[in-house]
């Protein structure tokens, strides 16, 4: 299954910072579970490519979720991630080389941006979606804004929380949610409590 077949069933993409590979299939199952199927692992994390693989090998033939890398910054992070099954690039920038480099790869490229003119570079080189960081601040308006004139799907990231999600979706493809879904010492039961909360307000 797509990203962006999964996306429509479920547009929240869980960041999993900080997660380590002995914890990635409990995790992966929390969210599964609640309904969340895009899952982040930013390369950051400690050996953010094996928790990759481990997802990718378990998940992705199935169809059930979907694992992919963020805070990708080089075209060799990206051959990196697809060599461990990876199947999107998540940035904090946009930097024409990684978006090319995950084309050519057929990767789902989504680099991050906060102007007008970061969207047209990333565009340019090719994204798919375009990841608005950090969204919180400027608020689904600003996004509205922007969409006179950039016509991508877009991601916020970054304050997007319960109480402003659903005005996030009205103009966005998806969010992604971080700590409040997972980070280092939740449990697998307190995130699939979390995430079912997420899961039920974007439905």
């Amino acid at each position: 299954m797509t990203f962006q077949e999964q996306a429509r069933r479920c547009p929240v993409v869980a960041i999993l910072r900080g997660i380590t590979p002995e914890e990635m299939l409990p995790v992966c199952e929390a969210l599964r579970t609640a309904g969340i199927r895009l899952l982040e692992v930013p390369l950051n994390s400690p050996d953010a490519l094996e928790s990759i693989r481990h997802a990718a090998a378990k998940y992705h033939a199935a169809g059930e979720l979907l694992a992919g890398a963020g805070t990708v910054l080089t075209a060799q992070n990206v051959r990196d991630v697809a060599a461990a099954g990876g199947r999107f690039i998540i940035s904090p920038d946009a930097n024409p080389e990684v978006i090319r480099e995950t084309k050519r790869l057929g990767l789902v490229s989504i680099p991050g941006f906060f102007t007008a003119t970061e969207a047209f570079t990333a565009l340019r080189a090719g994204a798919d979606y375009l990841k608005f960081f950090p969204a919180g601040k400027l608020g689904p308006g600003y996004v509205k804004d922007l969409k006179a004139v950039i016509k991508a799907p877009i991601l916020a990231v970054g304050g997007v929380d319960t109480d402003n999600i659903a005005a996030f979706l009205d103009v966005c493809a998806g969010v992604g949610i971080g700590s409040a879904l997972y980070k280092p010492g939740k449990t697998p039961a307190e995130i699939e409590q979390a995430a079912a909360v997420y899961a039920a307000a974007v439905r």
